[in-house]
């Protein structure tokens, strides 16, 4: 009976121990994802200045919206770098999500009226930035799928029994996806500069 109890109790121990195991390596993936993303967003905020400055000379009485997208574009980085700090805190992933929202809305502005300049559309740095600012949002979209794949993937993970508590037991907070709300955004910036 006593070799019993101790065979249980180490099948016990190694289950909640992979279980553990199993909760980490999820938990991880997810936060690899949100890497990937940082990687490409960092890169689209790095490029919104250089875009700015093209349209500068060409928008100079649009003053509002060059610094619309700019503040946009600094609040965004500020959301990354707290979302990066710590990806499994939602509340820094939502804050990142909505950031990102309004820099799309400030960039589509921006694309709008560039559409009004036939100069500022066939200038070669506006449309060179414009084509990797495009190639850039589709990598985004990649890695946030990718992200949103991995988290799904963890919390499915924390919350099936018996992992669910396990994951109790030491904390596994949820994890929370990285979404659009608009529909409209969800798409890249048609640009036309013909």
């Amino acid at each position: 009976m006593g070799l019993f109890i101790i065979v249980l109790f180490t099948a016990l121990a190694l289950y909640l121990i992979a279980v553990y195991n199993r909760l980490v390596t999820a938990r991880n993936a997810a936060r690899n994802a949100f890497a990937q993303i940082d990687v490409q967003l960092t890169r689209r905020h790095d490029l919104i200045p250089n875009l700015v400055e093209v349209a500068k000379g060409y928008l100079a009485h649009e003053k509002n919206t060059l610094e619309a997208v700019i503040q946009a574009r600094n609040a965004a980085a500020a959301g990354l770098k707290a979302a990066a700090a710590n990806p499994t805190d939602a509340a820094a992933v939502a804050a990142l999500a909505g950031a990102e929202n309004q820099l799309s809305t400030a960039l589509g502005r921006l694309f709008a009226l560039a559409e009004a300049y036939p100069d500022l559309k066939a200038n070669q740095t506006m449309m060179q930035l414009s084509e990797e600012l495009t190639t850039t949002e589709n990598k985004v979209a990649f890695a946030r799928q990718a992200y949103n794949d991995g988290v799904m993937g963890y919390n499915n993970a924390r919350e099936v029994f018996p992992n669910n508590l396990v994951a109790s037991t030491f904390d596994f907070q949820a994890m929370k996806l990285l979404e659009i709300e608009n529909v409209a955004m969800r798409e890249a910036p048609k640009l036309s500069f013909r």
